[in-house]
């Protein structure tokens, strides 16, 4: 396989991860599909982690996400057992 392939592989995994995870936080049933929201709302992420408190933000927003990426390991985990 040539490198552009791969490279082009490897972008469009990264790009359906992310879309994943708009759909996985339920943004997408929340604004029923409205991509005009939905990039609003992106941008005003982008635009708060540009800001002067864009590293506490960056903080609380990550310990969330680690917590309920934990917390349906776990869930997962229980599931597995039963």
């Amino acid at each position: 396989m040539r490198a552009w392939q791969v490279e082009r592989r490897q972008r469009t995994r990264h790009l359906i991860e992310l879309g994943g995870l708009v759909v996985k936080a339920g943004i997408v049933d929340i604004t029923n599909d409205d991509r005009a929201t939905i990039y609003g709302a992106l941008l005003w992420i982008a635009a708060k982690l540009q800001s002067l408190e864009g590293g506490h933000a960056r903080n609380l927003w990550a310990g969330k996400g680690k917590e309920a990426f934990d917390s349906e390991r776990h869930e997962d985990q229980k599931r597995e057992r039963t």
